[in-house]
């Protein structure tokens, strides 16, 4: 490739050809026949723009709140793991991108750096995700340490009672990396010599018993505000508002998990509209454009999540590479907020947008 990349998706092929192939196709790769994966992007496609004309869009302001905290942009980092297999530096220097971006970071509970190197990196809003073990001690040490560290919120990953089936890191034998926060906590220790070792050790350290009334445990054992992370229906998204969670991210975990599961984009709205603006409702999967951004946000998201993105910036350019990604985004964000007749973010709403099911539906 040329130059300088001009968009998000010219990082994938600059992280590809920086990445040993074991690597690359674990951050790349989805579950079993990777149709989620595909529709996750081309879902954003089928959705169109009803711009509006003759709107003063000479000042445009991108900036939003989540949970209160004001950031630069609806743009959030989502917790990936590993980020050390990406860049030497790791978690440090997305932390680092992220708050230079004027952004909230997830860090993943299975990061390269630990909760105490990410925090003492750089001063930002944090928030820690969090994947429950069947030792519910050690998710208890997490969060503790992560509310003693400065975090704000816990992002509760609820789609990972078991892991999915990556057949790339079944192929590749993918390794388990040092884990540093269950580092003496946990042995990743595995004895398996076919296939996937992460995916072994996965599935002997998660907790597949995890229910909606944990959602009380974990409230009993830290004073910070709970989201949960891979809603994908109305029913589950009104039980999380009866368990009392802050907030919902509506999440097919990167197409990671269960294969066929429809894309977050097409079920935004189906969880906005259950949750009835009792909680503030966040979608990651498949956002490679700011059109991507608008689009998510006229269907009543309040900010969006970008992973594989990050990972790739990372990867190509390091520190500069994750801050080059979420100011593109930026860009292409306030350009179709412009073209759109759209000053603020609040300004955007559900006239701006029409999904494929109404262009079906203008045709019967």
């Amino acid at each position: 490739m040329e130059g300088e990349p001009v968009n998000v998706n010219e990082f994938q092929e600059l992280a590809r050809q920086a990445l040993p192939k074991m690597y690359y196709d674990f951050f790349s790769g989805g579950a079993e026949d990777q149709y989620t994966l595909k529709e996750n992007l081309e879902a954003f496609r089928r959705i169109t723009f009803r711009p509006r004309i003759l709107v003063d869009v000479s000042r445009i302001n991108l900036s939003t709140t989540v949970l209160g905290y004001k950031i630069s942009a609806p743009i959030m980092v989502a917790p990936t793991g590993m980020h050390k297999l990406a860049h030497p530096e790791g978690e440090i220097a997305t932390a680092r991108a992220a708050a230079a971006s004027n952004t909230i970071m997830v860090l993943s509970s299975v990061s390269s750096c630990t909760i105490e190197e990410v925090a003492s990196s750089c001063n930002a809003i944090r928030f820690f995700q969090l994947y429950v073990h069947k030792n519910r001690d050690v998710a208890a040490q997490l969060v503790q340490r992560a509310e003693r560290n400065g975090y704000k919120a816990i992002v509760l990953t609820v789609d990972t009672p078991m892991p999915g089936r990556r057949e790339a890191d079944i192929k590749n034998k993918m390794i388990v990396p040092p884990l540093k926060n269950i580092e003496g906590i946990v042995s990743t220790e595995v004895d398996n010599d076919e296939g996937s070792i992460l995916e072994s050790f996965a599935k002997r350290a998660l907790d597949a018993s995890l229910c909606w009334r944990d959602i009380g445990w974990l409230r009993s054992i830290t004073n910070l505000p709970i989201l949960i992370k891979g809603v994908l229906t109305r029913e589950d998204a009104i039980k999380a508002t009866e368990v009392g969670v802050a907030g919902i991210v509506v999440s097919n975990h990167g197409a990671r998990q269960l294969d066929y599961t429809p894309a977050t984009i097409t079920v935004l709205e189906e969880v906005v509209h259950a949750v009835g603006g009792k909680v503030p409702v966040f979608l990651d999967g498949g956002v490679r454009r700011g059109t991507d951004v608008f689009k998510a946000l006229a269907l009543g998201a309040q900010a969006i999540l970008i992973g594989r993105p990050v990972v790739y910036g990372l990867a190509a350019k390091g520190e500069y590479g994750v801050r080059k990604v979420i100011h593109m985004l930026k860009d292409e964000l306030e350009l179709t907020m412009a073209l759109s007749g759209c000053p603020s973010v609040k300004d955007i709403t559900r006239s701006h947008v029409r999904t494929e099911h109404e262009k079906i539906h203008s045709m019967l």
